[in-house]
């Protein structure tokens, strides 16, 4: 069993968000970056949980520069056996994904996992796009997964219950919570993440997005208490500051 799991680069939750040169770029002074939460935590850890169980390699990718190197050798940290850098800034999701699959596109990979979004830009992109692009299977907000007999069986929760789809493997899977637990890379797996193969490759696809402005959202406002037993006044304000009709 060949995995795949792309990695991504993000701000901390935590960071305060800012913009330089007329808003148009990010400003990453005094800015935590760390290893995407539901990379690391679910795709990446349910990828070691499958070949640990049924023999195998998991392969990490990521597309950036080399300061992105450590969150790669995180990644390495908690158990993937190698790592692929694609070097060249993220600068949109379709980018990302067609230099993900130019690379993945022969050599052979049973399972791409990828997390279900990325925390700063939130697109929920990658993983139907990689599939797209592959031709193959595509089961997005994943909270559980099992591998047999060529074919992939996924649990998705959906309202009201959970759904079960199963699917032929080679296939791309998004995972979500539920799918595994984080694991916290011990001694041994960072001494050894220092020699584990990182390979870096270039980017061949160009990107089709420019960043016009960046914009802040409104700061919140004043939340104002109306009486339960008063609801003249609450209809009154739905109407006239709300704007409800």
């Amino acid at each position: 069993m060949k995995i795949l799991v792309p990695i991504s680069k993000v701000p901390d939750t935590t960071s305060k968000i800012a913009f330089t040169d007329g808003n148009t770029k990010f400003a990453t002074d005094n800015v935590t970056f760390i290893l995407n939460p539901t990379d690391e935590w679910y795709a990446l850890v349910r990828a070691l949980e499958i070949v640990e169980k049924d023999g195998g390699t998991v392969t990490v990718i990521h597309q950036g520069e080399a300061d992105s190197e450590q969150f790669i050798r995180k990644a390495l940290a908690v158990g993937a056996h190698d790592a692929v850098r694609i070097d060249a800034p993220a600068t949109d999701g379709y980018n990302v994904a067609l230099n993900i699959y130019e690379y993945a596109k022969d050599k052979g990979f049973d399972l791409i996992i990828t997390g279900k979004e990325t925390i700063d830009y939130n697109g929920f992109q990658i993983g139907g796009m990689i599939a797209e692009l592959m031709n193959v299977p595509f089961v997005t907000l994943a909270s559980s997964l099992e591998i047999s007999g060529g074919k992939a069986t996924v649990g998705r929760d959906i309202e009201g219950g959970k759904e079960i789809v199963e699917v032929p493997t080679p296939c791309v899977i998004s995972a979500q919570k539920g799918m595994a637990e984080q694991r916290i890379p011990n001694m041994k797996g960072i001494m050894s993440a220092r020699t584990k193969p990182l390979v870096v490759v270039p980017a061949v696809a160009e990107s089709f997005t420019n960043v016009k402005v960046y914009d802040m959202p409104a700061p919140k406002t004043a939340c104002k208490m109306i009486d339960p037993e008063n609801m003249d006044e609450l209809v009154n304000l739905l109407h006239v500051e709300a704007k409800v009709i």
